[in-house]
């Protein structure tokens, strides 16, 4: 079957037709294709087309898909078996690679996705300051957890609303939601709120809603407040996790969030979350303190051989000046073509991070990137994917870079991005 018949057929099993909601192509209209594989910068589809990819698998794949290295280390793994439900040696080297990589992780426990790891986080700052208030940010997306998926009222300050039918407004209420890169409503709301407050979860860089940079000195300034009110401040790095740095945000920006939440790179393309951080806080999870967080298949030893795989990569290449070098190619190419055409354009990159706002204004915050162009987006992806260049389904997701990507790569897909660009 070719990818509108599996549609339709996927359709009559799966909600939507698709495991994941962006995947659906809505945001950009259409429907989805489906992919028969994968292999280095490459994704193949069910009607014979091969895209060059920059959505990566929404992350793992910084090496790109199918490296050698990471299907070897799985290929060894599953000779011992698929799933133990004991300790693992797969497991303590995994943890000793993140204590060594990551500057915050003094103890580690492994989980099975991001959302389990943001979620299990939330809990520990909650059994370990004996608060129960939590501080979010617009536009930063924590997985699918029930007091993350809330958004802002009327003001800075005004209490959650839930973002998702399902989610009770009482727990909603437990989230108090603020305007990224605002420090001022975020004195405001400590100084209303603090003593209740058990933590501050952010992306430090968030790449949910396109990708927005902080502003200098916002990181630290969260930092303070923290220590000031004795809140835990935790850094979801799911995505940004080895993605800016070997040591993600925190290293890059020398900020030490209390805990971490960790995914995507730490499997290698299988399914995998962590959360880390300071070894008096870590030990309040059972079954050595009151915090309960348990998981059958947390340590998967498959998972655990392609995450230390790839982490070893990290080690061993240093891969992120060449694909920061990769990233601006591509980023300077569409900026070149925007100006050309004289289409407003804003094109923030980290590392092997970017995304595309049509938008006419620096996107600081969420209200800011909302205001961008979605139906131009929605053009330009369209162009893309019929050139052969498969980038975000959606104006407020990320573009991703891997080291697979060649020299012809960026070439061609500059030239074809740029093209779209001109036929806006």
């Amino acid at each position: 079957m070719n990818s509108k018949e599996l549609f339709e057929e996927s359709k009559k099993y799966i909600p939507g037709g698709v495991n994941s909601p962006v995947r659906a192509f809505r945001s950009v209209g259409g429907e989805p294709f489906f992919t028969r594989s994968a292999h280095g910068s490459k994704l193949f589809t069910a009607d014979g087309a091969e895209l060059i990819d920059f959505v990566c698998t929404w992350g793992p794949a910084l090496f790109g898909h199918d490296h050698p290295a990471i299907r070897t280390a799985v290929e060894k793994a599953l000779k011992n078996g698929t799933s133990f439900g004991t300790p693992s040696e797969a497991e303590l080297e995994m943890a000793k690679l993140i204590n060594k990589m990551i500057p915050c992780a003094q103890m580690v426990r492994m989980t099975n996705s991001g959302t389990e790891a943001t979620m299990s986080a939330i809990r520990l700052a909650r059994g370990f300051t004996g608060r129960d208030k939590i501080v979010k940010f617009a536009g930063c997306y924590h997985g699918h957890v029930d007091s993350l998926l809330v958004k802002a009222g009327s003001g800075a300050l005004t209490f959650g609303c839930p973002d998702s039918a399902g989610i009770p407004a009482d727990l909603a209420k437990l989230t108090l939601v603020l305007p990224f890169n605002d420090a001022a409503a975020v004195d405001e709301c400590f100084s209303k709120f603090g003593g209740e407050i058990a933590c501050i979860i952010l992306e430090p860089y968030p790449a949910n809603v396109g990708l927005i940079p902080p502003k200098p000195g916002f990181l630290k300034h969260l930092r303070g407040v923290c220590d000031k009110y004795g809140s835990l401040l935790i850094f979801d790095e799911v995505i940004t996790g080895f993605r800016v740095a070997a040591g993600g945000v925190q290293a890059r920006e020398n900020v030490m969030p209390d805990l971490c939440a960790l995914g995507k790179i730490i499997g290698g393309g299988l399914p995998v979350g962590a959360f880390c951080g300071r070894r008096d806080i870590m030990e309040h999870l059972a079954p050595i303190g009151p915090v309960y967080q348990a998981g059958t298949l947390s340590g998967n030893p498959l998972a655990m051989a392609a995450g230390a795989a790839a982490l070893k990569m990290i080690l061993e290449t240093n891969p992120y000046a060449e694909l920061e070098r990769k990233s601006k190619f591509i980023v300077d190419a569409v900026l070149e073509a925007s100006k050309r055409k004289g289409v407003e354009l804003r094109a923030p990159m980290a590392a092997s991070l970017f995304s595309f706002f049509f938008s006419g204004e620096d996107v600081v915050n969420c209200d800011v990137a909302m205001r961008s162009d979605t139906r131009l987006y929605s053009k330009f992806f369209k162009g893309c994917l019929e050139g052969g260049v498969y980038v975000a389904p959606s104006a407020f997701e990320i573009c991703f870079m891997s080291a697979a990507h060649s020299g012809g790569d960026l070439s061609k897909a500059a030239e074809v991005m740029a093209k779209s660009i001109a036929n806006l």
